[in-house]
């Protein structure tokens, strides 16, 4: 159990020094419209330019949001690149997605970009995490107390 929590709390600091979610979600748009380029032609709307940008901007996409989780340093770059290859997947790949690679490529795009490295720590979050963690400790206390007091056991 100490490694899971080791892992977790790695994971949390590496998490932490980048934009996660935005390049995570830009990656994610990318791989959806990707998937969506495979769909049968009774259920495609738009074949595509020549279909080679129809699979081009979504790997790029796909691309950029793994270049963002990995080298934050350059996200502006890369989330303005991203948010133009999302745009232009609505006229390459099945209306980008049939929306959705679409829109999460551009909500991926704008956190990437908004995301400030040197922002101060959220202390509100962290006593709101404090006190959970209290609480839960007080409960499992209690409900020791009570299963010993079942056994007739002094608590």
């Amino acid at each position: 159990m100490s490694e899971r929590a080791g892992f977790r709390s790695v994971f949390r600091r590496w998490r932490a020094d980048r934009p996660f979610w935005g390049g995570l979600l830009l990656a994610l748009g990318g791989a959806e419209v990707l998937l969506t380029m495979k769909a049968s032609v009774k259920v495609m709307l738009h074949a595509g330019m020549q279909g080679l940008a129809g699979y081009l901007l979504p790997t790029l996409m796909v691309l950029l949001g793994l270049l963002i989780l990995f080298n934050p340093a350059q996200r502006l770059f890369y989330s303005i690149t991203g948010v133009l290859l999302a745009l232009g997947t609505w006229l390459t790949s099945n209306l980008g997605g049939f929306f959705v690679g679409l829109l999460l490529g551009i909500v991926g795009s704008c956190l990437a970009f908004g995301w400030l490295p040197d922002q101060a720590p959220r202390e509100r979050r962290r006593r709101r995490r404090r006190r959970r963690r209290l609480r839960l400790r007080l409960r499992k206390e209690a409900v020791a107390v009570a299963a010993a007091q079942q056994a007739g056991e002094p608590a």
